[in-house]
């Protein structure tokens, strides 16, 4: 009988411990999904993670834990490799909101999706202010000089934190060499220009003188009319640009710089100048590619932010004097 009992006893514990343990697993299994799957409450704070380049799984999920992002980096480790597939982390800096899901923090970590910096290059910007902005954002690395002019494609980019800022610069210098040859292969028959060097120099002046995006192709097929009949391009522009180097005059152009010769001031120099005056964006170099065949060889400012066009010099002269009367009612 007594041997019986402690039989019946032993099997009540075996029974109770399984219930038990069963009953963790469940709480376990729950726990985990709670943690994989939650969503964090509106306006959480953001949690700062560094991810070392080169880092494993499990690396990582030490430093999700030590940043109190996860609460447990082995466990995190173990679904990564299951449910994750063990698809390798980009390295980078992270931003996660408090309390947000292991499921979602990981496909962030394998997406690389990292906090990153923008950095706008509007169209016509040159290269001595290039470097300058490029140079002011704070989290990334080292300085760079003014990249050569007509480098850069004017866009907005992403840096990750901690990237190098010559680094950021190659990424544009590529992005223009790329829209250059795309630009390059669609180019039409009519064009003044030679070589995609070229092409840049001269979209970089179109640029300049383009207040209003929709004159673009006007003013290239202007500029493509001059050199094709030997006239000089008497750019204001490529006047200014070896004063400055790119910068604003903030005042009117003397008649000594007028008069000045160099290899960019084109009232003294036949064709183009010697580079290019600014970085143009992809709409002015695709105007010089494809330029508007008219026989428009003169323009002026008309006062609202576009150009008077004309055939002739006479024509020109009219329109010079409708300006200069504006000016005067204005008072400039």
């Amino acid at each position: 009988m007594r041997e019986a009992a402690r039989v019946a006893s032993r099997s009540r514990w075996v029974v109770r411990g399984a219930v038990i343990a069963i009953g963790a697993l469940l709480v376990l299994a729950l726990w985990t999904a709670n943690m994989w799957h939650r969503t964090p409450v509106a306006g959480a704070s953001q949690i700062e993670v560094e991810i070392p380049r080169g880092a494993s799984v499990g690396r990582a999920a030490d430093a999700l834990e030590a940043a109190g992002v996860i609460e447990s980096s082995e466990l995190f480790e173990a679904l990564a490799r299951t449910i994750g597939k063990d698809r390798p982390i980009q390295y980078g800096t992270y931003a996660f909101p408090a309390g947000e899901g292991w499921g979602r923090i990981l496909q962030r970590l394998q997406r690389g999706d990292t906090v990153v910096v923008r950095i706008l290059i509007p169209e016509g910007m040159p290269s001595v202010m290039v470097a300058d902005r490029i140079n002011a954002v704070g989290r990334l690395e080292g300085k760079v000089p003014p990249p050569r002019e007509g480098s850069v494609l004017p866009a907005t980019y992403e840096a990750r934190i901690g990237e190098s800022r010559e680094d950021v610069v190659k990424r544009m210098q590529y992005a223009m060499a790329a829209e250059l040859d795309r630009l390059w292969e669609r180019r039409s028959g009519n064009i003044a220009v030679e070589t995609k060097e070229e092409a840049v120099i001269l979209a970089s002046i179109v640029e300049k003188e383009s207040g209003v995006p929709g004159e673009r192709r006007r003013i290239a097929g202007l500029y493509t009319n001059r050199l094709q009949q030997g006239m000089r391009l008497e750019a204001d522009p490529t006047v200014i640009y070896p004063i400055t180097r790119g910068r604003p005059l903030q005042r009117r152009i003397r008649l000594s710089e007028l008069r000045a010769v160099n290899d960019y001031n084109t009232y003294r120099i036949d064709g183009l100048p010697a580079g290019p005056i600014t970085n143009p964006g992809r709409e002015s170099i695709a105007a010089v590619l494809n330029p508007e065949v008219h026989d428009y060889l003169f323009m002026v400012a008309d006062g609202s932010g576009g150009h008077a066009f004309a055939r002739t010099y006479a024509e020109h002269r009219a329109n010079v004097e409708k300006w200069r009367a504006f000016r005067r009612e204005k008072g400039i």
